[in-house]
């Protein structure tokens, strides 16, 4: 019955781009992140650090994004209609969705490990996922280019040359959930070698 349960969540979770304005209780999330935990991890290391960003905390977030589009010019900075409406636009949008996470984890010198950190990040974020799924939660795991920004995540407090952004979630109770779509066949995808 539990398997019938998990491959259900594997298969109905969605990325959810549009959330309703409640938020999810902080208790809820700190037990979604903590079951994640439970993810593969080399060395027992549990590499993922956690900024969860909610409430009033989202304007901190939300206008470093701002400034970090604007320095790799992606937002303009100047005082014309068109960018001050892009920009109220962004910051609206933003601010609608509760709660935002931004998952980091420390570098490693040795690619080999800095891998399998990485992987073990991977790893914990589709468990959060999925636990969340299955309460009700949507997530969208963003990879943007503000996370790449060493400026940005200085105003977030990471150290950019010890530490690596390698997500930012938006989480909330879902108000739209897109249709499946359909997988490639492992046909096409699986090579399989007898001899």
């Amino acid at each position: 019955m539990k398997k019938i349960k998990l491959l259900e969540a594997i298969m109905n979770r969605r990325s959810i781009h549009t959330f309703k304005s409640e938020p999810v209780e902080t208790k809820i999330l700190e037990d979604v992140f903590s079951k994640a935990s439970w993810a593969p991890t080399h060395y027992m290391k549990e590499p993922w650090e956690i900024k969860l960003y909610q409430a009033k905390g989202k304007e901190t977030l939300i206008n470093n994004i701002i400034k970090s589009y604007q320095r790799i010019g992606m937002l303009g900075s100047d005082s014309h209609p068109k960018t001050i409406k892009s920009i109220s636009f962004m910051k609206s949008f933003l601010l609608q969705i509760p709660h935002h996470a931004v998952i980091y984890f420390k570098k490693e010198e040795d690619l080999i490990k800095y891998e399998e950190d990485y992987a073990a990040v991977s790893a914990f974020i589709q468990n959060a996922q999925l636990i969340a799924w299955n309460k009700g939660i949507g997530m969208l795991w963003t990879i943007t280019p503000f996370m790449h920004d060493k400026e940005f995540a200085r105003e977030i407090n990471i150290d950019p040359d010890t530490f690596k952004i390698a997500a930012v979630m938006q989480i909330g109770y879902p108000e739209k959930i897109p249709k499946a779509k359909p997988r490639i066949s492992m046909d096409h995808k699986l090579e399989i070698i007898d001899e």
